[in-house]
């Protein structure tokens, strides 16, 4: 990982944004992407050579209008780093975007072809984890039941909630693994939740109420 990849307080002075209308990218999350428009081309070739950083941005509604310019999007975006990448014959590229930072757009800069944004993290309260200690108790209980665990990453939640990772971490993985199909503006606002204690909670309770119903273990058993 570059120098300064991932830290909160040394995000590079221009951010590249990445505007898509139904991606929300949350921390420590790993998002697949394929970058075929040449505007985004440039924009991967740009910050493989440098910081290997992007904002992943979402579009506003009309976004459809003016997509080849420049759409509204809301002003929290997550910054990630570029942790792997292919470059195809083409000038195509496929590459893994890992989240680290909840930001807020300041202004937007530059003039290249993509869009440029000054940011600045969003400042967060009540992240300690002594007030968290039911939240994560619950969601910790969840995964371990197997309905729970055999959903997207639910094992990758279960383990690090065991591993002791602050329980924000393991609630982002939870909300970009398993509350893909639930509506993006209820994403966003999670992104964009400054506070720690209510963004857990909500994300724990709209994972309660996925109530897996039953999967599949020897002996054909079906667990609630």
């Amino acid at each position: 990982m570059p120098d300064g990849a991932g830290d909160a307080n040394s995000l590079p002075a221009a951010v590249p944004l990445f505007p898509l209308p139904n991606v929300v990218l949350f921390p420590r999350a790993i998002l697949p992407l394929h970058i075929f428009e040449e505007r985004y081309k440039q924009m991967t070739a740009d910050v493989l050579r440098g910081h290997r950083q992007v904002a992943m941005a979402l579009l506003r509604r009309g976004w459809e209008k003016d997509y080849y310019g420049r759409p509204a999007v809301d002003p929290v975006v997550c910054v990630g780093t570029i942790v792997s990448h292919e470059r195809l014959a083409d000038g195509r590229f496929n590459f893994l975007l890992e989240g680290h930072t909840r930001a807020r757009i300041v202004r937007e800069i530059g003039t290249e072809p993509y869009r440029l944004a000054e940011l600045e993290p969003l400042a967060e309260v009540n992240t300690d984890e002594g007030g968290l200690l039911a939240l994560r108790s619950a969601l910790a209980g969840l995964f371990r039941r197997e309905s729970y665990a055999s959903l997207p990453a639910g094992r990758q939640i279960r383990e690090l909630l065991a591993r002791g990772v602050p329980t924000a971490v393991a609630a982002d993985i939870a909300a970009f693994h398993l509350l893909s199909e639930h509506p993006v503006d209820f994403r966003q606002e999670l992104l964009g939740e400054a506070d720690v204690r209510t963004r857990v909670r909500r994300i724990v309770d709209a994972v309660a109420d996925l109530k897996p119903a039953w999967v599949n273990v020897p002996g054909d058993a079906k667990l609630n």
